[in-house]
């Protein structure tokens, strides 16, 4: 686990762009990315580069269940204002919120992530450690699969509706097993509601009560955190 301390959320994104650059360099083609406002300035690093995404593809790691891709909350209208516009890729996948057998969806995005191994996998990191949208107890061999989305979950993504009762509550996410096959993984962490949930990635043991450390073992994996997520660490 190599831990990369950066003094905010800005100098984290130009952080993990560096780690894109130099992953691109040694050809990957294959992007597995995240919603949120995590990796928001990472995505503002990408769209103000010159680099060049034409060839490249993506996969994210979630939909919500019940919105459709033209809802201004949903995850394929957040990656279209927030890279895809500014940034064309070959091709771009997001699990379909609509489908009518979602566990037929969650098939057929299994059979995208196989066709299109992921190089490079962008994560943030929830208050209770979920990934994705893998909640504790989620066992670490799961692969895309249909979420039951926990009460903290719902209230930590609230602030992006209107209410709270407006949220989703389920939602369709890349499986853990599918996460760590990454070749790479880049978790950003920043604020101080992120710090327990860090300290118990990096100090803690592998456990299903935290998703987030099934990365533990992982051989390439980049943890970037601001001063305050990192504030409960030992060192």
């Amino acid at each position: 686990m190599n831990i990369i301390r950066v003094a905010d959320a800005k100098e984290g994104g130009k952080k993990a762009f560096e780690l894109l650059k130099e992953s691109m360099a040694k050809g990957s083609k294959t992007l597995g990315l995240a919603t949120g406002s995590t990796p928001l300035t990472f995505y503002k690093e990408i769209t103000d580069s010159d680099l060049d995404f034409s060839q490249m593809t993506s996969l994210n790691l979630d939909e919500y269940v019940g919105l459709p891709a033209s809802h201004p909350q949903s995850y394929a209208h957040f990656m279209e204002e927030h890279l895809f516009k500014a940034k064309p890729f070959k091709a771009h996948y997001l699990p379909n919120g609509l489908a009518e057998d979602l566990i037929a969806e969650a098939k057929r995005y299994d059979s995208l992530l196989e066709a299109h191994p992921i190089d490079f996998q962008i994560l943030g990191i929830g208050r209770n450690g979920h990934i994705g949208f893998n909640e504790p107890g989620t066992p670490f061999d799961e692969t895309t699969h249909v979420v039951d989305l926990t009460a903290s979950t719902i209230e930590a993504n609230s602030r992006f509706f209107a209410n709270k009762d407006e949220v989703p509550k389920q939602a369709i996410s890349m499986g853990i097993a599918s996460i760590v096959s990454a070749k790479q993984i880049v978790l950003m962490a920043y604020g101080k509601d992120k710090a327990e949930a860090i300290k118990a990635l990096v100090e803690g043991n592998k456990t299903v009560d935290l998703p987030a450390s099934s990365l533990k073992d992982h051989p390439n994996l980049y943890v970037i955190l601001d001063e305050e997520a990192a504030s409960l660490l030992k060192n």
